[in-house]
């Protein structure tokens, strides 16, 4: 408490309800080097509670490569600041994102290390393109990441299985951990997730975005639900 400003602590202490809420808020703060404007747009999106649903969410795979992956990846990101349509493409998501690369790195966690958009991925005499490529300085490894406009389909994985698989044997360094994918889509179906994932063995997580904050009365609710049910 003492390495945040008063300011930081007054804003986590009054709009926080519980001490887990509160001391997640307090850690990530410090870790992140949060603002207090961007501290309170997390507190407002909910980053607790979908740091929750997205811990309860990661495959048994994920959670054996570091336990730092609990706290570097959301089940939901929010994108409000594109600015986007409801009804938009993935170019339109993918030269958002990449024209305001400082605001999702933010989303995304100061680790991240930005290397390229529409990365080359040459594979026998086929080139092939990924949408977003990341490096994580704690994670040590490359970070896929694939943009979909839509909702959830299970060929997707396919997609992204294959351009990790692409990435370990030909981009990653021998002293680097194997790459991460992310599947970030407009919506997904939990259950539909669930089955595609069952029996991929590339660390790949599926995740979807926002581009309105939420309601964070709706978001608590699903949080409890899902503890309910568990």
């Amino acid at each position: 408490m003492r390495e945040l400003s008063w300011s930081h602590n007054l804003a986590i202490f009054s709009r926080c309800k519980t001490a887990e809420e509160r001391a997640f808020y307090l850690r990530i703060s410090k870790q992140e080097n949060y603002s207090i404007r961007e501290l309170d747009r997390q507190i407002s999106a909910g980053l607790f509670e979908w740091t929750m649903i997205g811990n309860a969410k990661l495959s048994t795979l994920l959670r054996e490569i570091d336990p730092e992956i609990i706290t570097t990846f959301k089940d939901s990101y929010i994108l409000d600041f594109l600015n986007l349509p409801e009804t938009h493409n993935e170019r339109d998501l993918q030269r958002g994102l990449v024209n305001k690369l400082k605001e999702f790195i933010l989303e995304l966690g100061k680790d991240f290390l930005f290397i390229g958009e529409e990365y080359k991925l040459q594979v026998g005499n086929a080139d092939f393109y990924l949408d977003l490529l990341f490096y994580h300085r704690g994670l040590k490894c490359l970070v896929a990441i694939e943009l979909k406009a839509d909702k959830f389909k299970p060929e997707h994985i396919g997609q992204l299985n294959f351009f990790l698989e692409a990435l370990d044997r030909d981009v990653k360094r021998p002293n680097e951990n194997p790459s991460i994918g992310i599947l970030l889509c407009k919506d997904k179906d939990n259950e539909v997730v669930e089955y595609a994932m069952s029996r991929i063995l590339s660390p790949a997580m599926v995740s979807e975005y926002r581009i309105q904050l939420p309601d964070k009365k709706l978001l608590q609710q699903k949080l409890h639900e899902l503890f309910d049910h568990e």
